[in-house]
């Protein structure tokens, strides 16, 4: 199987899992997003990176949701997408949005503290 065509099974299964995510009635999944879709190069498996808002529980009910639920998306998945072997479903906690932000965060709170620090040299140079 060539590594083009699982990459386009997986950017479809990602537009499709979005949308069936989005739609869910289910109270335990939150505000999730499907990040990032894997699909492994036979098309057996894919795994699912999935981002949710909200604090440590919420995100663990709704990856519980969502494994919960694996086998009705994958059915869905099947009526939408044309393929021999629809792949087993992992859904995985993505935090790397999170960990953007708080390195963004730090780079901030750094300049800061770099722009106080060199306000008094400054103000010591204009007084001489």
């Amino acid at each position: 199987m060539s590594t083009q065509r699982a990459a386009r099974v997986a950017e479809q299964m990602r537009a499709e899992l979005a949308d069936l995510i989005r739609n869910m009635k289910d109270p335990r999944v939150g505000f999730a997003s499907v990040v990032q879709v894997q699909v492994s190069s036979d098309i057996r498996h894919a795994k699912i990176y999935v981002s949710v808002l909200g604090d440590a529980q919420a995100k663990q009910e709704t990856i519980k949701a969502l494994q919960g639920a694996a086998g009705h998306l994958r059915s869905e998945l099947a009526h939408r997408m044309r393929l021999r072997y629809m792949p087993e479903l992992h859904f995985q906690l993505d935090e790397s949005i999170e960990h953007g932000s708080r390195i963004a965060q730090l780079l901030v709170q750094v300049q800061r503290e770099q722009a106080a620090a060199e306000a008094p040299k400054e103000q010591d140079e204009q007084g001489e």
